[in-house]
């Protein structure tokens, strides 16, 4: 991410050079399309559980229209059926490879295939697979446009967590930490509905670009407002904020960590004192009814209550609608591979469709179910 108007305010001074004042412009974000070439999901979503059986947060989205497309975590499977991996780990001394699965279906991840195979050794965190069918696995990410070299896999050993009886790992991001997919297919592209979700520690941030997860630039390039709509946690003020110091859960929509439609966007308070966070963004296509773009943020403590609504309204302005997003999913990076941030993240899930309130609710009390432990 770069702070990118300026090739609009190019456009515009050739506009009045070669017509002057007397004529119109109607200048906006470029048109989009789909390059990708995606052919289905690779496998069969879980099943779905037995009536009125638990379910878990991609069981709820996809019982409310907008099944997900991605769906990562090294904590849990998020699926009521899931019992597939989780998530991989390397050897530091030998290279050697071992994944690490639930311990029953929909459960807790089963920490103890991690720690008998690591050891005493260093271990890395080489793929957080994707549950969903599609096959969006997440790897270390790729050169991109801000930093120019591969990014480096996360101590698999960083964040260790007790749920309940359970201990488990979440991925610790640290400056040049980043995983990335620019390949995925069923994302939300162009103007396309979404909504995301992730999990992270309320206590562990900084101000650099861009603790994010989400929907990204499919080259890891800078490619101008509206082209990435993620989730972002963190304290960042270079583009936009929110009340106070922050930290917030914001929407970065490309050249632009927005906590609302405006910034300071007062009705963003910061978050000082959860231990876990669930973070949401989604947004809606443009219509007649939308014509300036719909989306919202939603948080809330992941260990108990509600998710409240910090924003819930137009895009920022008319350089992001419509949008333009690529559907490449990162974790920890900006959209160019800008990263500098840290966090501590669990999990995080990508539909393609705008879902209802009443299933983000739900979500959220699953989420509290597992993380209120």
């Amino acid at each position: 991410m770069r702070n990118g108007n300026h090739w609009y305010a190019i456009a515009l001074v050739a506009v009045v050079g070669l017509c002057g004042w007397a004529c119109s412009s109607t200048l906006g974000p470029p048109a989009c399309t789909d390059k990708r070439v995606c052919s289905g999901p690779k496998s069969a979503a879980p099943a779905a559980p037995a009536a009125g059986a638990a379910m878990g947060p991609c069981d709820i989205y996809a019982a409310d229209g907008g099944p997900c497309v991605a769906a990562h975590s090294t904590i849990r499977a998020l699926y009521a059926t899931y019992s597939g991996p989780l998530y991989q780990v390397k050897r530091a001394t030998d290279g050697m490879k071992t994944d690490v699965h639930p311990l029953a279906a929909g459960g807790l991840a089963n920490s103890a295939e991690q720690d008998t195979f690591c050891g005493t050794d260093s271990c890395t965190i080489s793929i957080i697979y994707d549950q969903s069918g599609w096959g969006n696995d997440l790897t270390s990410a790729p050169a991109g446009m801000a930093k120019t070299t591969p990014d480096n896999e996360a101590n698999a050993k960083s964040v260790p967590i007790m749920l309940g009886t359970q201990r488990v790992y979440g991925v610790h991001v640290v400056p040049g930490i980043g995983y990335r997919n620019n390949a995925a297919c069923g994302t939300a592209a162009c103007d396309d509905a979404e909504t995301e979700y992730m999990v992270v520690a309320g206590g562990n941030f900084n101000g650099s670009c861009c603790f994010d997860y989400g929907n990204m630039e499919t080259n890891s390039r800078d490619n101008g407002e509206g082209s990435m709509e993620a989730v972002y946690f963190g304290t960042c003020t270079i583009w936009n904020k929110g009340a106070g110091d922050g930290p917030w859960v914001m929407g970065d929509l490309e050249n632009g960590l927005w906590a609302g439609d405006s910034s300071p966007y007062g009705g963003n308070m910061p978050i000082t004192s959860w231990p876990y966070v669930t973070g949401l963004v989604k947004g809606e296509s443009t219509s007649q009814t939308n014509p300036n773009g719909h989306w919202a943020i939603k948080e809330g403590n992941a260990t108990s209550g509600a998710l409240i609504v910090p924003f819930d309204g137009k895009r920022p302005s008319a350089h992001y609608y419509p949008m333009r997003k690529e559907g490449g999913i990162g974790l920890g990076t900006g959209g160019d591979n800008t990263n500098g941030a840290k966090g501590d993240w669990f999990e995080g899930v990508m539909t393609s469709a705008y879902s209802s309130d009443a299933a983000d609710d739900a979500v959220q009390a699953n989420v509290v179910s597992v993380y209120g432990q």
